[in-house]
């Protein structure tokens, strides 16, 4: 496994802990998640963590599961399902992670 297959499992590992500390301890500093060649959701490391922590306390049931995972050059691509809380419809997604180094500088998500 590759240092940034392994870096995006644990990110994946911490937003399922609720962790948003230690899942955006694992982006560079100007880091930011987008939709696909869209729009920018949440910006800078910061921005990342505001979102994620609040998007926990509106699901905090929520859950990604790992259904397959590939990498080609500083990108990694995981295909997963998530699942907001035990009542609500499971849906899929695309998460395309781009490196610098061995930290996340962005994820932009396929819906």
């Amino acid at each position: 496994m590759t240092v940034q297959m392994a870096v995006a499992e644990a990110m994946i590992a911490h937003y399922n802990a609720q962790d948003a500390d230690a899942y955006v301890a694992l982006m560079t500093d100007d880091a930011c998640e987008a939709g696909y060649r869209g729009d920018v959701l949440r910006n800078g490391k910061e921005g990342v963590r505001a979102g994620l922590k609040s998007m926990f306390a509106e699901f905090p049931g929520n859950h990604a599961e790992i259904l397959s995972g590939h990498m080609l050059g500083e990108h990694v691509v995981l295909h997963e399902r998530v699942s907001r809380s035990a009542d609500a419809e499971p849906f899929e997604v695309m998460s395309i992670y781009s490196f610098k180094g061995d930290k996340v500088s962005r994820v932009e998500f396929v819906r």
